[in-house]
């Protein structure tokens, strides 16, 4: 099926898709989830390793640690 055909369908049409239409319907729908979970998960840890490294820091300074001397 060609992108024009698969454009010009619409869900809301009178008639059903075509299994070949629903089936690359689904498969693009699963794609872009998957895309925007990816992005989503990578954002998270983002979002983790940056309060982490921020709660060193005030760690460090709250307590004078130094992670270039084990012992203080």
């Amino acid at each position: 099926m060609d992108k024009k055909e698969l454009d010009s369908y619409r869900l809301t049409s009178l008639e059903e898709p075509t299994d070949e239409q629903l089936s690359t319907i689904m498969e693009e729908v699963a794609q872009e989830a998957k895309e925007k979970s990816e992005a989503a998960h990578r954002k998270l840890f983002q979002k983790i390793a940056e309060k982490s490294n921020l709660m060193k820091a005030e760690w460090r300074q709250k307590y004078n640690l130094s992670y270039d001397n084990p012992n203080s």
